[in-house]
């Protein structure tokens, strides 16, 4: 069939939204009218090549739509349910048998690969194949074929125009705290980085029960949503008194919990230096690969913890649509972050997420 996609060419170029053509869902497939689909700063590290996947490619791995088909094998929707679609894995390693598919054995060549594990696309144009199955979705388009453990069924309730976005960076951030952090109610936290991953995480930290909320970002107005979202208290991350200021804030101690998400080194520095002795620090921010930070051993040697997180070590068919009842019921306003665009304005979507004019967004069809 013939659809409209956002296409990455070539390195660092904007996205050409074109007319391709679509195969049919091989058996364990689904194919999914796309209503919104968000961006996220992994779709623009894998355009300028930060991260490698092959060109050129269709992006997007933050979609949500309506099933259209499902192939023979597949039994977990049928046609008209409403999906979101997130990471793809093999789900029979140990990891993904555990409850951790993020680090599924196949997790690169799922979702970066460019293609399905047998090499075949689903992509075409004029000028040859379109890699695609970009986190097993490629949904920055009109329609995808979905790997059916991509796909997440969820209430219909819910409007879809505001759900895309929950597939990755708000599961970041909101697992990030519930999942992997799991922070005792009563307790601090300080959370660097105002994002979809930041925001979502104050959000979740609101959820637990921290009574201590400090939200750190260099933007004013990213500070000032905090505060409406749930941090009971903000700073400016370019003061020199940062960790001073934390400790005076929590009785000389330092905050039981640090949650980072810039990416920035300084930054993950300064994460571990705010929290207290056997206080736990938990970094989703990326760096490029071979990057090194250094810490105070001396810091660690006293109990402290530092800990990734990927994709908040969810079980998104659990997790999401968790998060997405605490959204309906007015407990998690993650909509307060999002702006939207039409496909055919994801470049100024592109232009405005780089720049920190638009923290969430979301092209909608």
């Amino acid at each position: 069939m013939e659809i409209t996609a956002a296409i990455a060419k070539n390195i660092g170029t904007e996205l050409a939204v074109e007319l391709v053509n679509l195969d049919e869902p091989q058996a364990n497939e689904i194919l999914v009218k796309i209503v919104s689909a968000g961006i996220c700063r992994t779709d623009i590290d894998v355009r300028d090549q930060y991260i490698k996947t092959p060109l050129p490619v269709v992006l997007g791995h933050e979609g949500a739509g309506v099933v259209v088909k499902v192939g023979a094998a597949v039994t977990k929707v049928t046609i008209g349910d409403h999906v979101v679609l997130s990471l793809s894995s093999c789900g029979e390693c140990e990891k993904c048998k555990i409850g951790l598919p993020s680090y599924c054995i196949q997790h690169v060549a799922l979702n970066f690969g460019g293609s399905r594990l047998d090499g075949s696309v689903c992509l075409h144009n004029h000028e040859g194949d379109i890699h695609s199955h970009f986190f097993g979705q490629s949904s920055h388009a009109s329609y995808a074929v979905v790997n059916q453990t991509s796909v997440i069924k969820v209430s219909q309730t819910a409007d879809l125009k505001y759900l895309a976005p929950f597939a990755c960076g708000i599961m970041t951030g909101a697992g990030g705290i519930l999942n992997t952090l799991k922070p005792e109610p009563g307790t601090s936290i300080v959370i660097y980085g105002m994002g979809a991953v930041g925001l979502s995480a104050v959000m979740a930290a609101k959820i637990a029960g921290c009574s201590m909320i400090i939200s750190v970002d260099i933007s004013e107005k990213r500070l000032k949503l905090a505060l409406e979202v749930g941090a009971t208290h903000v700073l400016h991350g370019d003061r020199d008194d940062l960790v001073q200021t934390v400790l005076q804030m929590t009785s000389g101690r330092g905050a039981n919990y640090a949650f980072e998400s810039s990416g920035v080194k300084k930054v993950m520095t300064s994460a571990l230096n705010v929290i207290q002795e056997n206080g736990i620090c938990i970094l989703t921010g990326v760096l490029p690969a071979g990057s090194t930070v250094e810490f105070d051993a001396w810091n660690l040697l006293r109990g402290r913890t530092i800990k990734g997180s990927i994709m908040g070590d969810c079980v998104p068919e659990i997790f999401i649509p968790k998060m997405i009842r605490f959204y309906e019921e007015g407990r998690f306003p993650v909509d307060k972050m999002m702006k939207f665009f039409s496909l055919e304005d994801i470049n100024t979507a592109v232009t405005e997420s780089l720049s920190g004019e638009t923290i969430k967004a979301v092209i909608t069809f």
